[in-house]
This record gives C-alpha cells, structure tokens and sequence, in this order.
C-alpha cells in the first residue's frame, strides 16, 4: 500500500510517497480503507517542528530528534472498514466511517490503510455528509466543542471568535451559535462573508481601523489560532468572563495565568484528551444540520506536498482535504 512519510523535520518536500506493507488488524482492531484525510495546522507544525523554544525539548523527546517518531502524519481521515479482528463487536465490514488519530502524537492517517483499537476515536460517518467533508469534522470540530463547553457556553453569551476562519473557527461559530451565543467573528478581510455565512452576527477585519480601536466586551474570547495581543484579548473580557487559547505555547500560557491571578477572568487553554462522546457529539450535530465541514482546497493523495505548502501560508479557510482513494 502507498503512504507518505515524513523523512525529516523541515519543509514539505521532506514527505514522500512509499510502498509500505498493508496492514493486518490485530484482534481488537479495525482495518480501514482510508478515502480521504487532511492537513491540519499540526500536521504542518510538527513537520516543520514549529515549536517555540521554551517547548524545544519536551517536543524533540516526544515527537523524536531527528525526524518524527511516526512518520506518517495525518491525525483525521473517513474511509470504510475493511476487515475486523475476531473480537471486534462494535463495527463491521462495509461501515462507513470517520475518525481522530491526534490523541498522543500517533498521526498516521497520510496512507490508504489505517489500523485502528475498535475503542478508539472513530464514529459512523453522517449520511448526509461526503467523504472528504466527513474527514474533515474531527480536529477543528472536536477541539472547538471540547473548549467551548469548559467555558460553558450559554444562551445570551457574547462570544468573540478570533481566527474565525480556520479550522476550529469555523467550527467555533456555528458551535457557539447553536448554544445561543452571540457572536462576532474575527479574520482577514477575503474571508469576512464566509464568517457572516456560517452565522456570525458580526464580523471585524482583523487589519481595519475598526478592530485597531475596537473596545467592546465579551463573556467568552477564543482565540483559535494564539495571534491575537494577550493583553488586548483580556482587556475586552467581561469580569467572571472566560478566555480561550487554544495554541499557547508553555511561556505565554504563564504569563497568561500569572497575569489573571489577581483577575476574576478565568484562563481556559492546554491540551486534552478527546472522547468516543465528543466524536460521536460531532457526528451528531452534523447529521442534524448545526454544523457543516468548510473546505477550502481539495489535493489528490500525490499531491499531499503542494497541500502542505497551501497550509504553510497560513491563509487556509476551514480545511484543506486530501483525497486518498476513490
């Protein structure tokens, strides 16, 4: 079977495609033929290992020093289960299905066959959803119900989501939006219609005179992608309000909650380990219609480097999907 590896830290044409032996599921396994995956902005980071110094370390040993520990990046895909191992009751041969494979750095959806433990991050695909839109509903989805939800998003809140273009942006909105939030969409200028249309009741161009003076506050600030000022962010948080970031790495995360000792704001930010509940929370509230994939480009499988270069730029919308097989 085909994969991509990555066969060092640094740009995209470190990966490469290779012939790897197809996988056998083991008996508590799943074999998923896998039609389509993505590139995130973790793919890309840990490619490049973008990491900020003061993690430098911790990521070299948990990644790997030279090159990534698992050289097949790729932490969502959507497929069909191929084979089952003989002690797997909860899926069968023939279901369509999606799934996470970013828990733990453990990646490896960036080839035509993913084994995976029946008890992990997978879930029946929607019905009413494609392949490619299916593979793109975890990462952003998950980790933006994941966060809202510790913020305990409610009806009436104000909620500012900035960086609400991407991948856990656009999830973010339509999250927020269907837990009756008010919301107000922060991104580039090319991508403020498409922040109005997933149901943002105000958008503000991030480079505009308006956002610049913007004094307004909030019960809830997300910031998906750690750009904005952290001291500009609180400033437009209400007393008892809640701010979000996603991406902090070690030194701003404390500066962020030394800062907010004395401070009534509570800090919500770190990693965390998603759930088969949360998967399958997703799976749901797209089959009902709250939330839909956004997808941006398109790359056939031999195409996966010039998708990393599109991420790279940073100028992705929603997601970027790969498609592995037909």
């Amino acid at each position: 079977m085909k994969a991509i590896i990555c066969t060092k830290y640094g740009a995209p044409e470190v990966l490469k495609m290779v012939e790897v032996e197809k996988l056998i599921p083991k008996d508590d396994e799943v074999l998923i033929k896998v039609y389509a995956t993505t590139v995130t902005v973790a793919d890309c980071r840990v490619r490049g290992f973008n990491i900020p110094a003061s993690f430098w370390l911790p990521a070299r040993l948990a990644l790997g020093f030279s090159k990534p520990r698992q050289p097949v990046l790729g932490c969502e895909l959507s497929g069909i289960i191929e084979d089952t191992g003989k002690n797997v009751k909860k899926y069968k041969v023939g279901n369509k299905v999606f799934a996470f494979l970013g828990q733990g750095h453990q990646f490896g959806a960036y080839t035509e066959y993913v084994c995976m433990n029946e008890n992990g991050l997978i879930a029946l695909k929607p019905d009413n959803l494609n392949f490619e839109q299916s593979a793109a509903l975890s990462f952003g989805g998950i980790t933006a119900l994941h966060f809202l939800k510790k913020a305990k998003v409610m009806q009436g809140n104000k909620v500012l989501i900035y960086g609400a273009s991407g991948s856990v942006g656009t999830y973010a909105v339509q999250l927020a939006k269907y837990f009756g939030a008010e919301v107000t969409g922060v991104c580039s200028t090319e991508n403020l219609e498409l922040v109005k249309n997933l149901g943002a009741d105000k958008v503000i161009d991030y480079t505009s005179p308006e956002w610049a003076g913007f004094s307004e506050t909030f019960d809830i600030f997300f910031d998906t992608v750690g750009k904005c000022n952290v001291f500009k962010a609180i400033s437009m948080i209400k007393p008892q309000g809640r701010y979000i970031h996603t991406v902090a790495p070690p030194f701003t995360e404390l500066k962020i909650r030394l800062y907010l000792l004395t401070s009534t704001i509570k800090f919500i930010g770190g990693t965390f380990n998603a759930t088969c509940e949360q998967i399958n929370d997703i799976k749901k509230l797209a089959e009902e219609g709250f939330i839909k994939p956004v997808i941006d480009r398109r790359y056939e499988f031999d195409e996966t480097v010039d998708a990393h270069r599109y991420v790279d730029t940073g100028r992705k919308k929603g997601n970027v999907v790969i498609t592995v097989s037909q």
